[in-house]
């Protein structure tokens, strides 16, 4: 593990309130358990943007055009490239994601299902810059980020992270990204609070992965789920709850916890689409067209420089 990434989980911890960042969910179990939050009745984002991408496929494929390089962050299973590569067939895609593991797979996995595409797999943290493959070309590229991951991100780090992306491309590239858009509080907080507690799971699994990675003697069952829209800030937020007094230790540092402390895990903000293509335009991308589906809860957009 380089030393900054330990660095980045202590000082964390010995904040107050306490951090995780939410980039430490995907070990290999993490990502199977977010593949399982996106089957839930309650999480409707993935199905809500698939749905969107399957009614506008026609209108997107033309709109994006000649793609010759997808690249997608926070690549995870790559099922939404599948179907996106299958549309605009690129010549190449790229799947970039911390979880490098499971990427491989899913990767391998894209492989098979498209003969002829140059898939790649690269493990990194797009938050730091990203490094691609020298032998990618620059042109025609089409960054992808969907499942509204850029909410995850405060207004300013999400603003850094659209001129990371901005940077892959140059004017004859795009951006197809997808974002949540604020709705009822009570269908926000069942998303992230789901009746069979996979959630949760998902949630307290950044405890045990962190343990790997740190030598932390965190025990999940010691630390309970909680999950909240924030309206001043329109964001989820996600934490963890000590249950009781509880002490942690990891090499060179320990944190004491009183009960009903928490650490805070997880932002999901939730953009109006003018505030999101105001964004986009201090990023870099001039020019944004928009989908939404019939409910206005999300939006899928195609930017260009």
């Amino acid at each position: 593990m380089p030393p900054t990434c330990h660095s980045d989980i202590t000082d964390g911890l010995n904040q107050r309130p306490a951090r995780i960042s939410p980039k430490y969910f995907y070990d290999q179990r993490g990502s199977q358990l977010f593949d399982a939050i996106t089957r839930l009745p309650e999480y409707y984002p993935t199905r809500t943007e698939n749905a969107l991408m399957q009614a506008h496929a026609a209108d997107m494929a033309h709109q994006l055009g000649t793609v010759r390089t997808v690249i997608e962050l926070g690549a995870g299973s790559c099922e939404k490239a599948r179907a996106l590569c299958h549309r605009v067939r690129p010549a190449c895609f790229v799947g970039v994601d911390i979880s490098v593991d499971y990427l491989h797979e899913a990767v391998r996995r894209l492989r098979a299902d498209i003969p002829g595409l140059d898939a790649r797999a690269v493990g990194g943290d797009m938050t730091q810059g990203l490094a691609l493959p020298a032998d990618i070309p620059r042109a025609q590229r089409l960054v992808f980020y969907p499942g509204s991951s850029i909410g995850n991100f405060d207004p300013p780090h999400a603003l850094d992270l659209l001129r990371h992306m901005r940077a892959l491309v140059d004017s004859d590239g795009g951006l197809l990204i997808g974002i949540d858009l604020p709705k009822d509080v009570a269908v926000l907080e069942a998303a992230y609070d789901d009746a069979a507690g996979v959630t949760a799971a998902f949630n307290r699994n950044v405890l045990t992965h962190i343990n790997h990675l740190i030598g932390s003697d965190f025990v999940e069952e010691q630390w309970g789920h909680r999950a909240f829209f924030n309206q001043e800030d329109s964001r989820i937020e996600m934490h963890l709850e000590a249950s009781a007094p509880i002490r942690v230790r990891w090499p060179g540092g320990e944190r004491h916890f009183a009960a009903g402390e928490r650490i805070h895990t997880e932002n999901s903000y939730k953009y109006p689409l003018a505030v999101f293509t105001t964004m986009l335009a201090q990023a870099g991308f001039s020019r944004a067209q928009a989908w939404t589906d019939e409910r206005g809860w999300f939006a899928v957009l195609h930017a260009r420089p």
